[in-house]
Order: C-alpha cells, then sequence, then structure tokens
C-alpha cells in the first residue's frame, strides 16, 4: 500500500514539475511579453490620443516593480507589496481591475499563489484572467490543470491540459500539456487515452523536447492498455 501511495506521489509530481520547468524555463520571455504588451499598447494609445490614460500609465509602473520580484522568485513581495514603493499585485487588481495591467496582474498573481502552495486562490485568478494569444494563455490554462491535479482531481486536471494543447496549437506548448494529460491519464488507469495522447506528440509534434523520449511512453501504455 505505501508503494502504491509513493507511486502515486511520483506520478502527480510528475505531472506537475513540468509546467514548473515550462514557467521557470520560460519566464524572462513571458515577462518580456507582456511589457512588450503594455509598450505597444501605450504606443497606439500614445498616437491616436496625444497621451497614455492616466490610470493605465500608472498600473503599468506599478506592475513593473511586481516583475521584477516575479522575475527574483520572491512571489510573497510580488504578490503583497513591500511596504514602501510597491503595493502588490493584488492591490493594481483592485485599484487597476479596468486596465490591462490590472487584467495582467491577475495572471502574475495566480503563478504567485500556485507557486506558494494556495490552489484555489490560483485558479480563482487564472480562471479570471482574460487573454486570447497562444503563448501566455494556455500555460495559463495548464497551470490551472495543475491546481487541479494538486487538489487531487485529476480529471478535471486533464481536462485543462487538453485545451492548454489545443488552445496553444504550437511545437512549444501543446506538446508539454499532451504529455502531461498522458501521464494523468496514466494515473487514472485510462491507457488508450494515455496512449493517444502520447501519440498525438509524435504525430503532430516530432520535432518538440517532449518527442525525443514518447516512444517509450507510447510503448508504456499501449501494453497497459492490452494487459
Amino acid at each position: 500500500m505505501a508503494t502504491k501511495e509513493k507511486s502515486k506521489e511520483l506520478e502527480v509530481g510528475e505531472i506537475v514539475s513540468r509546467s514548473e520547468q515550462f514557467l521557470e524555463k520560460h519566464q524572462k520571455n513571458i515577462i518580456y511579453g507582456i511589457i512588450a504588451v503594455i509598450l505597444v499598447v501605450g504606443a497606439v494609445l500614445g498616437i491616436r490620443h496625444g497621451y497614455l490614460i492616466p490610470k493605465e500609465k500608472k498600473a503599468a509602473a506599478a506592475l513593473f516593480k511586481g516583475e521584477q520580484y516575479f522575475a527574483k522568485d520572491s512571489f510573497a513581495l510580488a504578490l503583497n507589496g513591500n511596504g514602501a514603493d510597491y503595493i502588490g499585485f493584488e492591490s493594481i487588481m483592485d485599484d487597476f481591475g479596468s486596465t490591462k495591467s490590472g487584467n495582467l496582474a491577475k495572471a502574475y498573481a495566480g503563478v504567485c499563489y500556485f507557486k506558494l502552495g494556495e490552489n484555489d486562490k490560483a485558479m480563482k485568478l487564472l480562471k479570471s484572467f482574460n487573454g486570447k494569444d497562444n503563448m501566455i494563455s494556455p500555460a495559463l490554462t495548464g497551470l490551472i490543470g495543475d491546481c487541479y491535479v494538486n487538489a487531487g482531481n485529476i480529471k478535471e486536471g486533464i481536462n485543462y491540459f487538453e485545451k492548454a494543447a489545443k488552445a496553444a496549437n504550437n511545437p512549444v506548448i501543446s506538446p508539454l500539456y499532451l504529455k502531461k494529460a498522458g501521464v494523468a491519464y496514466e494515473e487514472l488507469k485510462q491507457y488508450k487515452d494515455a496512449e493517444k495522447a502520447y501519440t498525438s506528440i509524435k504525430e503532430k509534434y516530432n520535432n518538440s523536447m517532449e518527442a525525443s523520449d514518447i516512444d517509450k511512453y507510447i510503448t508504456r501504455a499501449s501494453e497497459l492498455a492490452n494487459k
């Protein structure tokens, strides 16, 4: 029994760790991408109106300080502020909720709560984020899946992993979450579904990092499905 429980812990750990690796590997790119969006928005407003809306400008400035704490893995400070010149993602959401920066603060805060082990708060904020790009939004959708897995709801976690893979439709994020879905399916002993998820990686994203060892996952799932 103890061995079975240990195995389950290892499987769940594998499901969750892949998202954490993605966030760590691409964290700076995500940050720079968000900053770029803010700058583009600012430029467009400047051209059209000759000035930035004061509230958006203040929100963007506050968000930038939080991003610096986030980049240093100072998640508690990023969330709650430093008591001096930075108010925290939570306050940015409250004070500037109607702005684009306020929306981005929800995404940052959600990741922070996930990193701090507060799954319920993370899920609530990540679900409230409003974005349509094919990188950040799917990554956050996949992170919601990790929150569900952490909470013991593997089935719902799979649902979000598959949503993330479909929404991204790219060789960076999609194979990551297809593989996580496959591992999660195996945890539920749904080996045919696991094999299907793994095979999708081989067929659609053969040049991805996840595809490098995907044959052993396909073989394992196939063998277990035919027992």
